[in-house]
């Protein structure tokens, strides 16, 4: 049920984008919904699947204009290669928070997980005010990141003393308080650069429910935004996977010359300061 909601809001979104559309929208949502999630083996079959299912409708290729041009600028300031697959992803990182509050970027290392999510909030901070693609304006973004399995459970949510019976709040908390009771209106994106398993991920199903919550201990309810960055699925439960947004990235996208190229680039300046 939860995937079919995040199909529906899709659909929404691409409505109000485009009151004219009538036979694509159901397409471009299922799309939107389920391409971020599939490797590239699986997106043969899926796409032999969505042929059966739409025979006679033939989609256009989607221009995102202003948004993946800044991405591409924010590649070049970040001294990256704007591969087109990796520019790809980003979009679809971007397209997937707006459908979910929970999301995870999957994928081993060299994927490119970190550099795309900052990739993303440059470019949509560069972008703020400006319409964007999915309907409203595009927000700045400012991201927190942690790793949960580097601390206990009561330095990452907050705990009661024992002896005082008081609260202490934990690094999450303290972070959520700071950005809910900051004045602008940018985005925070609570990062979680760890495993996700089951000893401390699953006091965040409230969060990832629709009610967009998190139930401390103290009995104080918080709103938040969040994302986990993982290498894979493994330990994770069935409840929270289908609670959260996927975006699978492989290695096979960006490839070794992307690494070689940005290294090379660098060399000069490193020879100099050397010799300096």
């Amino acid at each position: 049920m939860r995937a079919v909601k995040t199909v529906i809001s899709a659909a929404g979104n691409l409505k109000r984008e485009n009151p004219t559309m009538d036979e694509l929208i159901c397409l471009r949502a299922i799309r939107d919904a389920n391409v971020p999630k599939f490797l590239q083996d699986d997106l043969k079959l899926f796409n032999g699947i969505v042929s059966d299912l739409f025979p006679q409708i033939k989609e256009e290729p989607v221009d995102y204009g202003i948004l993946e041009e800044a991405i591409r600028k924010s590649c070049i300031k970040q001294n990256l290669k704007d591969v087109d697959g990796f520019v790809t992803k980003c979009i679809q990182l971007y397209e997937t928070t707006v459908v979910r509050h929970g999301l995870m970027l999957v994928g081993p290392t060299g994927s490119g997980k970190t550099k795309s999510y900052k990739v993303l909030a440059e470019a949509m901070t560069s972008l703020k005010g400006q319409p964007a693609a999915s309907g409203g304006n595009y927000e700045a973004v400012k991201y927190f990141i942690l790793n949960p399995k580097s601390i206990t459970m009561g330095q990452l949510y907050g705990e009661f003393d024992l002896l005082t019976h008081e609260w202490t709040d934990g690094i999450l908390s303290s972070l959520i308080r700071r950005g809910a009771a900051a004045t602008d209106t940018n985005k925070k994106w609570y990062m979680f650069d760890g495993p996700v398993d089951a000893v401390w991920i699953e006091n965040m199903n409230t969060v990832l429910d629709d009610n967009k919550k998190l139930c401390l201990s103290s009995g104080e309810i918080i709103n938040m935004t969040m994302m986990f960055e993982v290498q894979d699925l493994a330990v994770a439960s069935p409840a929270t996977v289908s609670r959260c947004g996927m975006v699978y990235l492989e290695p096979s996208i960006l490839g070794l010359d992307p690494f070689t190229e940005c290294w090379l680039k660098k060399i000069p300046g490193n020879i100099t300061l050397q010799h300096k």
